[in-house]
């Protein structure tokens, strides 16, 4: 059997840490991910998972991740339930993350954290101030504006050519 996750997306809130009566630590969060594909009115929507993760990990997800940050998440599915006050059975669905890991520098968090709140969305500023993140010159460009086989003409090859 397999059940393996993988998501990346960004945090809605500060990942809650708490510990188990045996001093186990668990961190839960809620992942908002972008779908793939947009609605009829031309919007993309998202889906917000909730996250589970323990121990060291939930540890360091708590003092290094903040709300808005992107994550990528590796984990498995799992369900549970339980009967609330009114006697009602609740089934959940979360992810139990196994790895995270941040994927954008403090100056790209913080250059993405201005640009929500100028569009109103109040993404707070991270304060990681023992990480050194490169300058914005240092950045790699994935973009795809440019040619990645130079300035050269495109090649000349007949239909002959092809093997299909």
């Amino acid at each position: 059997m397999i059940n393996n996750v993988v998501l990346v997306g960004r945090m809605t809130r500060d990942a809650e840490l708490r510990y188990t009566p045996s001093n186990q630590a668990v961190a839960t969060f809620t992942l908002a991910v972008n779908r793939n594909f947009k609605n009829q009115n031309g919007e993309r929507e998202a889906d917000f998972i909730n996250i589970v993760i323990w121990r060291q990990q939930a540890e360091n997800l708590a003092n290094w991740a903040k709300k808005g940050t992107l994550l990528g998440i590796t984990g498995r599915i799992q369900t549970r339930n339980y009967e609330n006050q009114q006697g009602q059975r609740v089934y959940v669905t979360e992810v139990v993350a196994d790895n995270f890991q941040i994927l954008e520098s403090r100056a790209a968090r913080e250059n993405q954290s201005s640009s929500y709140n100028a569009g109103n969305n109040n993404f707070s500023g991270n304060d990681f101030s023992s990480q050194s993140a490169p300058s914005q010159s240092q950045a790699p460009n994935f973009g795809r504006d440019e040619n990645p086989f130079g300035n050269s003409n495109p090649m000349d090859i007949s239909d002959d050519d092809l093997p299909f």
